[in-house]
């Protein structure tokens, strides 16, 4: 596999994003070199393709396989261990949101919910720093409960929702 300049750019601008998302750049740019490959790769072959050290392709590919973003495959009449990408974006979508869930989420929800528990026991915190730590338990509490309701519903239930876009808003508005 030759990587045309589009794909390189591709990649390249996945692992700066990657920075940017809180994982490391070789892992962003092996996973969106997966994601776009048409066949699964072998990870000498991402090796060369990325100009990467194998140590750190392995390494990446294992943080992959633990998010579930990358699944190990095999080759009829091959040994050798074949790598390849979810390729659903609204898969990919869930599983990226799922972990982020997981580490950054529900962490904060818990901490929210002990420090609102704190802070109403607290005679001299002002009514409005209260509020606000209350307000905020809130939107973490629903966007949380949103991501449950949504986690399960249908790629294409999911796309038809999206192209509805601002209309939705008029169904639900007072």
């Amino acid at each position: 596999m030759q990587l045309s300049p589009a794909v390189e750019k591709y990649v390249l601008h996945w692992g700066e994003m990657g920075t940017r998302w809180g994982t490391n750049r070789t892992v962003a740019q092996i996973h969106a070199l997966l994601y776009l490959s048409p066949e699964p790769l072998r990870a000498d072959e991402i090796c060369e393709l990325l100009s990467v050290a194998r140590s750190n392709v392995s390494t990446s590919i294992r943080e992959l396989q633990s998010y579930g973003l990358v699944h190990m495959t095999h080759v009829l009449g091959d040994r050798r261990d074949y790598f390849e990408s979810v390729t659903d974006v609204w898969e990919l979508f869930r599983v990226i949101i799922e972990q982020r869930k997981q580490r950054e989420l529900n962490p904060t929800l818990r901490m929210l919910k002990r420090c609102a528990t704190e802070v109403d026991d607290e005679k001299d915190t002002d009514p409005v720093t209260k509020e606000r730590i209350h307000n905020m338990l809130d939107f973490v509490e629903r966007t949380s409960s949103w991501y449950e309701q949504i986690s399960d519903v249908p790629s294409t239930t999911l796309t038809k929702l999206m192209s509805l876009g601002a209309s939705i808003t008029k169904l639900v508005k007072k």
